[in-house]
């Protein structure tokens, strides 16, 4: 009985001194890598020229061209085992020369205002469209208020992001819904366009374009529809108040042309033993027109291409296979992530993680997990080893829009959780450049997620491979 109790014994101290080493190495490992991101990172050095060099990257567009035929260099340039383009055709929306519009308060009274189309708007008339204006909170107040006393009209959608979000993602999510589908809600009561206010937390004079759609409205059904600046929101919003009668005019030239193909890109190393599971880190490589893309999300963008760059720089060589995906038309379509899903599906390829990188290049805070509840306490173990880079948000639900068609059995999906407080300043605004990212933070979001790479790469997630025994305390 004793002899047993030894061995037990034995066995157990084996145990706690190999995790003991294993948490070691790691934390070693980990260090190298936030070394070499902060002290030689590629990162930024790509991003000022996703930014300054190519600019705005919309789908369809000489802009998101460049930006495939770029990023597919560099990372040819990185040594990868494979370095490829996939098509996928993809919508090409215009904006046309620039919008105008104004507030008028009487005969030749008149007040310029801040607007911008919303991605997928149809054009106003040659003449623009000219219309009293009614203020609702919602598409839920269309009802109310009825077709008699929207049609004809112009419906301005003014409910305001909630400041008391200390998540402003949660802020943004209750009220895009009047961006998305407020043209198509309005139409139906014969409203003759639509203006929502910015999603922006701030106060400023930067309208905030987006996505937008009409579903299944007829084409000649279909009002123009366009975002107004904070400032002017809440100018229209007061005088409307004193003055039910004012009149709106706002002016569009944008455009829908038929699609054209564009391509994912993507590139990978190849697991050493494991080489059939797959493991992405990604963002889109498209971006709105008003700015430069550089928080949305040419930070992503890098920051994918950096962790793959950080192993090869460190020499680390994954077990499985670890591949880049730079999703095109994430912003107004999502065709690269849903063909991405789709080929994988028909290669009956099993793909283990996904981490995206789309909320920013800000300080990383940790990350949102979509995982059983056994694959995210695996996670949450490894918690300890990103304390000292202060990385310590691990909330069960998330990932990313591009990397959602990949969900189902047992993927893992993740997504950087960077601070979000300045994020919808620049988000879809003319603001959103390259000066607006800090170099440092950007490096330090690389190398939080090649961190997670890492530790995904060599325990496993209990998905496929049993790599249990390797688990650190």
């Amino acid at each position: 009985m004793r002899s047993f109790c030894s061995m037990l014994l034995l066995l157990f101290s084996g145990l706690m001194m190999h995790s003991q080493s294993n948490t070691i190495t790691d934390s070693l490992n980990i260090r190298k890598v936030y070394d070499m991101s902060l002290l030689n990172g590629k990162s930024y050095d790509w991003l000022d020229h996703l930014s300054n060099e190519i600019g705005s990257r919309l789908s369809g567009s000489y802009g998101a061209e460049q930006a495939v035929q770029y990023t597919k260099a560099e990372l040819e340039k990185l040594g990868l085992d494979k370095v490829w383009l996939q098509p996928v055709m993809v919508p090409k929306w215009t904006r046309g020369g620039r919008e105008f519009a104004y507030v008028q308060t009487g005969p030749g009274e008149t007040r310029n205002v801040n607007i911008t189309a919303l991605g997928g708007s149809v054009a106003t008339g040659e003449g623009g469209t000219k219309a009293q204006v009614i203020e609702v909170q919602g598409i839920e107040q269309l009802k109310e208020y009825g077709k008699e006393n929207i049609e004809g009209r112009i419906v301005f959608y003014n409910r305001p992001m909630r400041a008391d979000h200390i998540q402003t993602f949660d802020a943004y999510g209750g009220c895009v819904d009047q961006r998305y589908s407020g043209a198509k809600e309005a139409a139906k009561y014969g409203a003759v366009g639509v203006i929502v206010r910015s999603m922006n937390l701030r106060m400023d004079d930067l309208p905030h374009t987006g996505s937008m759609s009409y579903g299944d409205t007829p084409v000649k059904d279909r009002i123009p529809a366009a975002a107004i600046s904070t400032n002017d929101a809440e100018y229209l919003s007061s005088i409307l108040k004193i003055q039910k009668d004012l009149k709106f005019y706002f002016k569009m030239n944008c455009e829908q042309h038929e699609d054209v193909e564009s391509y994912n890109v993507i590139g990978e190393i190849t697991g050493t033993k494991y080489p059939d599971e797959i493991m992405v880190v990604g963002g889109h490589l498209d971006s709105w027109d008003l700015g430069d893309g550089s928080h949305d999300d040419g930070a992503g963008v890098v920051q994918s291409m950096e962790v793959l760059r950080l192993f090869k720089e460190i020499g680390y060589e994954p077990k499985r296979t670890i591949r880049v995906v730079l999703f095109m038309n994430e912003e107004n379509g999502l065709r690269g992530g849903k063909k991405y899903a789709e080929v994988a599906a028909s290669k009956s390829e099993e793909h283990i993680f996904a981490l995206e990188s789309d909320a920013g290049g800000f300080t990383p805070r940790g990350f949102g997990i979509t995982a059983t509840d056994q694959q995210f306490n695996k996670i949450l173990s490894w918690k300890g080893l990103f304390e000292p880079y202060l990385i310590h948000y691990f909330k069960k639900g998330g990932g990313g829009a591009d990397i959602g068609p990949l969900e189902g059995g047992d993927t893992v999906l993740a997504g950087l959780r960077p601070d979000s407080q300045r994020y919808f300043d620049h988000h879809h605004a003319a603001n959103d450049t390259f000066d607006a990212v800090n170099k440092r933070e950007l490096e330090l979001g690389a190398a939080t997620m090649a961190s997670l790479v890492y530790l995904v790469d060599k325990y496993g997630l209990g998905n496929i491979s049993n790599d249990s025994a390797e688990l650190p305390d």
